[in-house]
């Protein structure tokens, strides 16, 4: 496999842990990594889809094995960080990517409209399911706490470590519609920066990625119509997007091996960093 990257970031040696790596983005960043020299441990819920992308790295020339695992079950993980340690060795960099929506904890509207309290047939504010509510906060915000506990456990015990938290262009403002999501994401940014601090002084930098919108499997229906058009939201969408275009998988590898890279971000530890097109630099006007 070619190691060779945009930033010379040269991870031979080193064990990558990225969780939620069935869907696009991560799998994507999962493939990253292993060309940059990691053993790569793909892990999901459901490990149909990372047994594939794993094979897929494996036939590039690279290391990589696909674990399952539900980052809201505390056993199910630690017994996925005892396959990986034996396996591939301890962790030196965990991407957590799980995460994700609930269409039952979203508006079905983006304003509020008279009658909407007392219409129990339309999702409104004072509608939204509890429970889907509480999952997508548990999904985005607990199965990032649960996950970085057990394997940061592997880095303190070795004096060093990267940890890569994926927020959203949600946790910087608000997106019509999502309110646990954009509040779970805003929660994520904010434990990012929680936990540069506490793990400052044992060698483990802590930062994230916000991606700003980009076109997957997952958020296809919100963005196209059955014909192929752009929906009234990707439409609004591309308007406040100053580049006027939807990310591509491959422009979030630069922001991945940058802050990897021990050589080139050692002194950077805490931040957040927006790959979004400048959405989030944009006031509309």
């Amino acid at each position: 496999m070619n190691n060779t990257n945009v930033l010379n970031t040269d991870l031979t040696g080193k064990v990558a842990v990225v969780t939620g790596a069935g869907g696009v983005l991560c799998s994507h960043m999962a493939k990253v990594l292993a060309r940059a020299g990691a053993k790569v441990a793909l892990v999901n819920r459901s490990d149909a889809s990372i047994i594939q992308y794993a094979q897929e790295i494996v036939d590039e020339g690279g290391i990589a094995k696909a674990y399952k695992g539900n980052v809201l079950d505390r056993d199910s993980m630690e017994e996925v960080a005892r396959q990986v340690l034996e396996d591939l060795g301890p962790c030196d960099i965990l991407v957590n990517g799980a995460g994700g929506n609930s269409p039952r904890a979203q508006t079905a509207k983006e304003f509020y409209e008279p009658g909407d309290l007392y219409d129990k047939e339309t999702r409104s504010f004072f509608h939204l399911d509890d429970s889907s509510v509480n999952n997508v906060f548990n999904l985005n915000f607990n199965g990032t706490l649960v996950t970085t506990q057990i394997f940061a456990a592997q880095m303190v015990e070795r004096g060093g470590g990267n940890i890569i938290n994926i927020s959203s262009m949600n946790a910087y403002l608000p997106l019509t519609k999502i309110p646990a999501y954009s509040g779970a994401k805003a929660a994520v940014s904010n434990f990012t920066q929680w936990l540069a601090v506490h793990f400052s002084r044992v060698g483990i930098r802590v930062n994230a990625i916000a991606p700003g919108f980009f076109s997957t499997k997952q958020n296809a229906q919100l963005l196209w119509n059955e014909d192929g058009s752009p929906t009234a939201r990707t439409q609004k969408i591309l308007n406040a997007t100053p580049m006027q275009r939807f990310g591509s998988t491959e422009e979030l590898e630069g922001a991945l091996l940058f802050l990897v890279n021990d050589q080139a971000a050692g002194f950077i530890t805490g931040i957040v960093l927006p790959v979004d097109g400048g959405f989030s630099a944009y006031g509309g006007v």
